[in-house]
């Protein structure tokens, strides 16, 4: 059993692949001979037409004319058991047409564990693998997503859909080499207009869709390509270094270090990984950079892009210091380099004096909290850290700002979020100044653009300010308008944001604006034990309520059981809290005790059903993701010929039935990445044996402070956990925001 996600067949662990490995059994995309068949129309005619033939077949004999009389009887019979046969044949496929499709029914052989593992990457069940280290779960790229209210709304589609022609195309091609034609759409999706020809002049592009390995693509050149397919070919080397890069911003990097990524090509079969790099450049299809190495105390410098409008002068070089070589895909580098500058337009764009008014309010306040009504006063960018009990201070300030007549409005990562903020202001969190940061991307909550493009707004104040990613980041800050104060307040001990960039914590690295650390702390035993794990300390707490239950297991199959009965019996008996008020936490969705095996455990407890749309149910706990990296709790009321019918914070939704399988999940289980940022009256954190390898510091804490009253600990990982806490910080991400931010704006005192 293993908590990692579950690879869909055998192709995720396969060592690397190329061109010319010998049976293409283990890598390649071939389907066995008999997926092309059918199975339905022709099989099934087949059939119905032979089986009533045999009774006609034996009544034959011409001699007498009762045995021509029984011939005919018999050609009737055969007749309408024909008809029969044939009226049974079309109700099963209208049935079959009619309710869902798994995917991959059609398939088998590798062409099936392609699919699957396109699937598996669409629907969260695992992440895509990375080669460079092992990802925290599910790391995907979020994007604005409209939340519309009050009335129900469908989901967002994920693109526009490409043209019919355009996906036949894709689809012959994708036939010709052995790949699933279901892939079609995607493929086309990725390559745009001309999808067909590009894929069947270069079919590494098939990488472009998520879920597909350079093994899997590799078989599917051999078969288009032949003889032609050779490890060392041009379109191989720059589709597998994109490849890479794609894997690295999963990961959560935005850019690579150049000798990182020269030694993932090799690791994936790249004979000459520099003319790959190379390649990859003249195409346009990567950047390249040149950042001064980040050293304490090292004066400004200036940025790669600047270095090379002046690259004839090599002297200039030598005397800049040590630099590193960066490769990264466009969209992040231009994100974060427009992150940097908007940042340094907001750092310098208010007066640094306060006013009286501000004074007033600050002198109003105390603590933390008055010191972040200064900050603010005086400063375009204020940073703010603390826990669940510190909102309380970013709401007293968006109360002293509203009250000085200021448009500030203050926005968070979930609806749970800007629910738990109301309750610090007494307020609805249907308020048009709390809001949402998908809704305020979108325009579907707060005070809208203005003819600009600008917010329209003197104040914005991000909690969860972890969980942005360098792409939300710099949309945000990109629509303030000039003038316009920020601040970014959360937890910085939880997991990072699930797409790539680490901003909040480069920002606190590259101290270039005030940062107002609250000592408001979390309370009750609970909150003793989430801070010390936030400092690397796993302390015995006294639980006098039992705030906080341990309960052992010995493998996996206990710890399910346990975890039901927690939830289904437990909890609610003990302390009044139902079973829809508790969210269990693990640490991944394959294995044993994975999302998959709780969920499927807990239905059968709290909610059997025949899962009667894509095996859901009314009254299903569900996790919707209207886009990849996006988790919203939610719970299933019905299902017509529109979709899947949502309740998901009080808002209605309508998943079309053909995005149920790659948008929603069960969820009564969720990952600690699905979860962050809600949180719920009880959690169920659950620990199998084999999660110690996948445990650490900010896991751990992000899993335990889901909980507000009480927190069970499912926990078979013996002394992995406290050292995992004491040992395991956040893996490191490669970026560019502090190095971009040195040159612009100077550091704080």
């Amino acid at each position: 059993m293993s908590t990692e996600p579950e690879p869909p067949s055998t192709t995720e662990n396969t060592g690397p692949g190329t061109p010319d490995d010998a049976p293409p059994a283990e890598g390649s995309v071939e389907t066995d001979p008999t997926a092309a068949t059918d199975g339905g129309p022709a099989s099934e005619a087949a059939a119905g037409e032979g089986a009533p033939e045999s009774p006609a077949a034996d009544a034959t004999d011409p001699e007498s004319g009762a045995d021509e009389a029984a011939r005919k009887l018999s050609e009737a019979e055969a007749e309408l058991a024909a008809q029969k046969l044939e009226r049974e044949r079309i109700e099963r496929r209208k049935a079959e047409k009619q309710g869902p499709i798994p995917a991959g029914t059609k398939l088998s052989g590798k062409a099936a564990d392609l699919l699957a593992a396109v699937r598996a990457v669409e629907g969260g069940e695992k992440p895509a693998a990375t080669v460079f280290a092992d990802p925290e779960p599910a790391p995907r790229r979020p994007a604005a997503e409209p939340v519309r209210r009050p009335q129900p709304v469908a989901a967002e589609p994920a693109a526009t859909a490409p043209a019919p022609d355009t996906v036949e195309g894709v689809r012959r091609v994708l036939t010709g080499g052995g790949a699933p034609e279901t892939l079609a759409p995607q493929v086309a999706a990725a390559l745009g207009e001309g999808a067909a020809q590009e894929l069947g002049e270069d079919p590494w592009q098939l990488l472009r869709v998520p879920g597909v390995r350079p093994e899997q693509a590799d078989g599917f050149a051999r078969a288009l390509l032949g003889a032609e397919c050779a490890p060392d070919d041009e379109r191989r080397g720059r589709a597998v270094t994109v490849w890479l890069l794609e894997q690295a911003a999963l990961a959560g990097h935005t850019a690579l270090e150049l000798p990182a990524l020269t030694a993932a090509l090799g690791r994936q079969g790249v004979p000459d990984a520099d003319a790959a790099v190379q390649s990859t450049l003249a195409e346009g299809e990567a950047l390249a950079f040149q950042d001064a190495v980040d050293e304490p105390g090292a004066a400004p410098v200036r940025t790669a892009e600047r270095e090379e409008s002046e690259e004839g002068d090599e002297n200039d070089d030598e005397e800049s210091g040590p630099v590193r070589v960066l490769v990264g895909l466009e969209r992040y580098a231009l994100a974060e380099e427009s992150l940097a500058d908007a940042l340094a337009r907001v750092v310098n764009s208010v007066a640094k004096e306060a006013s009286t008014a501000w004074e007033s309010a600050a002198a109003s306040a105390s603590g933390s909290t008055a010191e972040l009504i200064r900050a603010v006063a005086g400063h375009g960018l204020v940073l703010h850290t603390g826990g669940e009990a510190a909102r309380a201070e970013p709401a007293a300030l968006l109360t002293a700002a509203r009250s000085l007549g200021l448009r500030a409005v203050a926005a968070c990562h979930t609806p749970d979020g800007r629910r738990r903020l109301a309750a610090h202001l007494n307020a609805d969190d249907g308020d048009g100044f709390l809001v949402t940061v998908p809704g305020l991307l979108s325009g579907a909550e707060g005070p809208g653009r203005d003819a600009e493009g600008a917010f329209a707004l003197d104040l914005l104040i991000v909690l969860d300010a972890p969980q942005l990613d360098v792409e939300t980041a710099a949309m945000l800050v990109e629509s303030l308008p000039d003038g316009a104060r920020l601040v970014l307040g959360g937890d910085p001990a939880m997991l990072w944001s699930a797409g790539p960039g680490r901003v909040f914590a480069d920002l606190l690295a590259a101290r270039v604006c005030p940062q107002v650390a609250s000592r408001t702390p979390d309370p009750g035993p609970l909150g003793e034990l989430v801070s010390g794990v936030g400092i690397g300390e796993l302390n015995q707490v006294e639980a006098p309520g039992k705030e906080i239950v341990i309960v052992p297991v010995r493998d996996a199959g206990e710890a399910v059981h346990r975890t039901v009965q927690l939830v289904a019996d437990s909890v609610p008996r003990a302390f009044g809290i139902p079973a829809e008020q508790t969210v269990v936490v693990t640490p991944g969705h394959g294995g044993a005790a994975g999302t998959r095996a709780l969920n499927a455990a807990l239905k059968e407890r709290l909610n059997p059903g025949p899962g009667r749309f894509g095996g859901f149910d009314p009254g299903d706990r569900i996790a919707y993701s209207p886009a990849p990296g996006r988790t919203v709790p939610g719970q299933v009321v019905t299902a017509d010929a529109e979709g899947l019918h949502l309740s998901c914070a009080g808002a209605a939704v309508v998943v079309p039935r053909e995005r149920v399988e790659q948008s929603v999940r069960h969820g009564w289980a969720l990952t600690a990445h699905q979860a962050v940022g809600s949180r719920w009256p009880a959690a169920v954190v659950v620990l199998p044996g084999d999660a110690a390898q996948v445990l650490s510091r900010p896991w751990v804490y992000t899993a335990f402070s889901r909980a507000e009253r009480h927190l069970s600990v499912v926990h078979g990982v013996e002394q992995a956990l406290a050292a995992a806490v004491a040992e395991v910080t956040a893996k490191p991400r490669t970026t560019r925001l502090p190095v971009l931010l040195r040159t612009q704006v100077p550091a704080a005192g």
